[in-house]
C-alpha cells in the first residue's frame, strides 16, 4: 500500500488529487500545518474575548455583516450557518468529485490563514481515508461567495447531519455513517462554519477532474485522428517538422511528431511529392488544431496547479490581522472552466467532420457508401455519424459561457458572481459526449481499414486496430452499433486501450506524447534536406 499523502497546504498536485479521489490513496495532516493551523486559532479566541468585530465570526454573514453577534452566540451562529446555506437541489454530485472538494477544502485549511482547529482537517481527513462521502446535490453554488451550497452539505455531513453516498446510488444518514467509520461528529466552533463554506473547492475539484480526464482524451483524439488520417489516405508533407517548426507553437509540434511516429510503416498515406490536390482541413490542420486544444489544456493545469495549494476563505488571518476580501470569488476558476470547455469541445466538432468524410463516397477516396458490404440492401454505418453530429450540436450548446452572465444575490450585497460552479458541470457533460463522438470515428475508421485491404497502415493504425477487433468484430451485415458505440467509448474513457497501444507504439521506436512521446518535445526535424516521413 502506498504511503498516505501528507498535506501541507502547499504541494498538493494534480495528480496526487486524482490518487485520492478516484485511487482511494489515504491522507494525513502534516506538522507544519497543524502549527500553523493552531497559532491561527488563537487569534479567532483572542478577538471573540476581545469582543472585537471580525466579519463572520462576530458578526453576520453577507448582507448581514453589519449585525453583531455577541461572545456566547458565536459557536451557535457556525452551526446555523452549516444549516441554513445546505440548500443545494437536483441529482447528487459523483463520488470522486466529492472526494476531490473534501481535499481541496483540507488542503486549503492547512495554509493556516483560516482560524480552524486541526480537528477540522482531522474530520475531513478522516471521511475520505474510511469513504465516508457526503451527498451533495448539483446545483445551488454561484460560484462566489465560495461554493455555498455545496460545501454546506459536504459540512453537514461532518456535524453527524445530513446524508452521505451508499451503494447502489443510495443514501444513508450522516450520523450513521459517521458512527460506523467511528468518525467523531465536529462540533463547528468560531469561524469554522464560515472558513468550511468559503471556498473554490468545487469548482477547483471540477477543473481537476477535467484537465486529467481532458489529458486522456486528447491522447485518444490523437490516435483516432492519425488512424483517419491512415486510412483517408492523407498527404505526409502537411506534418513536415519544418512546416510545424515555424507556426512556433509547441503543442502543434507534439502532435505532428506524434503523428509521424503513429504513421510509420504505413502503405496507405500519401508522400509530399504525390501532388493531388490539398487535403481538408481535418486532414491537413490536425496538428494546429488538436494543438490548439492543447494551448487550452495546458493553461488550465496552470491555473489548477495555484488554486490546490490557496486559501479561498473569507476572513483570512495575518499574525494577529483578520484580511475580509474575496479569495473565494471563482472567477478565474470560472474563466479556466470555459476555456477549457471550449478547447475540448473543438475535439468533437472536428472528429465528427472526420466521421462524415469516411462515410460518404464521394469524400472517402474510395470506400463503400456507409462503410456497408452491401449498400442499399444494408445501412452499414449511416446512423453512427448522425450520432456524432447529434451531440457535437448539443456540445455546442454546452460551450456557450454561462460565466458570462452573472445574477447578484445576498440582496446585491453579492452583486457579481461567477457561475463557475455551472462551468464546471457543463464541461463534465461536454466530456462525456466527447467519449463518444470518438467512439464514433473509432467505429468508422477501423471498417474503412477493412476496406483498405490488403494495403497496411501504420503502427500505430494497425496497432489499435487490433485491440478494437479483440472488443467489437467486423460489420459483415447489419446490427445495431449502439452496443459497439458504447463499448468503444468505455474503452477510450477508461484508458487502458490507450495505454496498451502506446506502449505498442514506443516499442516500435515511434517516440510519443504523454506515454507515448517526451513531453515537451518539438518534433522538429533536420534544419535542411529531405524531412524524414513514415
Amino acid at each position: 500500500m502506498a504511503e498516505p499523502i501528507t498535506l501541507d497546504g502547499a504541494h498538493l498536485t494534480p495528480e496526487m488529487l486524482m490518487e485520492v479521489a478516484r485511487g482511494h490513496r489515504r491522507v494525513r495532516l502534516g506538522t507544519a500545518a497543524r502549527r500553523r493551523m493552531e497559532r491561527s486559532r488563537r487569534e479567532v479566541l483572542r478577538a471573540v474575548e476581545e469582543g472585537r468585530p471580525v466579519y463572520g465570526v462576530t458578526t453576520g454573514f453577507g448582507r448581514l455583516s453589519d449585525r453583531l453577534i455577541s461572545r456566547e452566540d458565536a459557536k451557535t451562529l457556525q452551526r446555523n450557518l452549516i444549516r441554513s446555506h445546505a440548500s443545494g437541489v437536483g441529482p447528487l454530485l459523483p463520488p470522486d468529485l466529492v472526494r476531490a472538494l473534501l481535499l481541496v477544502r483540507a488542503n486549503g485549511l492547512c495554509r493556516g490563514f483560516s482560524g480552524v482547529r486541526p480537528e477540522v482537517v482531522i474530520t475531513l481527513l478522516g471521511m475520505l481515508n474510511r469513504d465516508v462521502t457526503p451527498a451533495i446535490p448539483l446545483q445551488g453554488s454561484v460560484g462566489a461567495s465560495g461554493d455555498l451550497a455545496p460545501l454546506a452539505h459536504a459540512a453537514l455531513a461532518m456535524l453527524g447531519e445530513g446524508e452521505v453516498l451508499a451503494e447502489g446510488g443510495r443514501t444513508k444518514p450522516g450520523a450513521a455513517a459517521l458512527r460506523d467509520a467511528g468518525i467523531p461528529p465536529l462540533v463547528p466552533q468560531e469561524k469554522e462554519g464560515i472558513a468550511l463554506l468559503n471556498g473554490t473547492c468545487l469548482m477547483t475539484a471540477y477543473l481537476a477532474l477535467l484537465e486529467q480526464d481532458g489529458e486522456r482524451l486528447l491522447r485518444a483524439a490523437e490516435m483516432v485522428a492519425g488512424l483517419s488520417f491512415d486510412v483517408l489516405q492523407g498527404n505526409v508533407g502537411a506534418l513536415d517538422p519544418r512546416l510545424h517548426g515555424a507556426r512556433n507553437l509547441p503543442e502543434q509540434e507534439d502532435v505532428a511528431a506524434f503523428l509521424r511516429g503513429w504513421l510509420r510503416g504505413s502503405a496507405l498515406v500519401r508522400p509530399a511529392r504525390d501532388y493531388q490536390g490539398q487535403d481538408p482541413y481535418v486532414l491537413r490542420c490536425i496538428p494546429q488544431v488538436l494543438g490548439a486544444s492543447r494551448v487550452g489544456l495546458g493553461w488550465a493545469r496552470r491555473v489548477l496547479e495555484g488554486e490546490l495549494n490557496a486559501a479561498s476563505d473569507n476572513p483570512l488571518i495575518f499574525g494577529s490581522d483578520f484580511v475580509s476580501g474575496g479569495n473565494f470569488h471563482g472567477q478565474p476558476l470560472a474563466l479556466a472552466l470555459e476555456t477549457l470547455a471550449l478547447a475540448l469541445s473543438y475535439v468533437g466538432s472536428f472528429s465528427e467532420r472526420r466521421s462524415a468524410r469516411l462515410v460518404d463516397s464521394d469524400l472517402s477516396r474510395g470506400l463503400a457508401p456507409f462503410l456497408s458490404r452491401t449498400p442499399g440492401l444494408s445501412s452499414g454505418y449511416m446512423i453512427p455519424q448522425y450520432v456524432a453530429a447529434a451531440l457535437v450540436a448539443e456540445n455546442a450548446a454546452l460551450a456557450h459561457p454561462v460565466s458570462a452572465y452573472s445574477l447578484p444575490t445576498s440582496a446585491n450585497q453579492e452583486d457579481f458572481n461567477s457561475m463557475g460552479a455551472g462551468a464546471g458541470a457543463k464541461g463534465q457533460r461536454i466530456l462525456e459526449n466527447l467519449w463518444r463522438i470518438l467512439a464514433v470515428e473509432l467505429l468508422l475508421g477501423c471498417a474503412g481499414l477493412e476496406e483498405r485491404r490488403p494495403a497496411h497502415g501504420g503502427v500505430g493504425t494497425e496497432s489499435l486496430y487490433r485491440e478494437v477487433r479483440r472488443r467489437v468484430p467486423p460489420l459483415e451485415a447489419d446490427r445495431p452499433p449502439a452496443p459497439d458505440l458504447e463499448t468503444l467509448a468505455r474503452l477510450l474513457r477508461e484508458g487502458p486501450l490507450l495505454e496498451k497501444v502506446a506502449r505498442e507504439v514506443s516499442r516500435e521506436g515511434s517516440g510519443t506524447s504523454k506515454g507515448m512521446r517526451r513531453k515537451g518535445s518539438s518534433g522538429k526535424g533536420p534544419a535542411s534536406g529531405r524531412s524524414k516521413f513514415p
